[in-house]
């Protein structure tokens, strides 16, 4: 059986549903530590608030197949950010048990990029369009 539609619901779903509590955490417990991140890297802090864009817009966007490569790409954007600079001491890096340090962000990254390539398939909200 061979369904590339239903890879895709998944793919986004699971994508977006996860990505989703990062950014319900940002909600609860807000963003001065990113902030802050941003400022020791001379970055204004008030770029800070794009981490709604990539944790909860894009997110619901890809749940719902709504301008997923639109969305996938606020993922993509999100991720890279994370992995440059807030973990970019980490990058090639293992972790105790062999595995690579940033493998999580690294499948957000990678997943994202897909759905760019992909777009969202038959099952999204908007799959008749060419952002999907």
């Amino acid at each position: 059986m061979k369904n590339q539609n239903l890879g895709l619901l998944i793919l986004r779903l699971a994508l977006g549903i996860l990505m989703l509590f990062h950014g319900i955490s940002k909600l609860i417990n807000g963003i001065d530590g990113i902030e802050n991140m941003l400022d020791d890297q001379g970055i204004p802090g008030f770029f800070a608030f794009g981490v709604y864009l990539g944790e909860i817009v894009a997110p619901l966007l890809l749940v719902v197949g709504y301008r997923t490569k639109i969305a996938a790409l606020l993922l993509f954007a999100n991720m890279l950010v994370i992995l440059f600079i807030a973990h970019p001491n980490e990058l090639l890096t293992l972790n105790n048990h062999g595995a690579w340090s940033l493998e999580l962000p690294g499948l957000y990254l990678l997943g994202s990029l897909a759905l760019i390539f992909t777009g969202g398939g038959q099952y999204a909200l908007s799959s008749g369009n060419r952002w999907d």
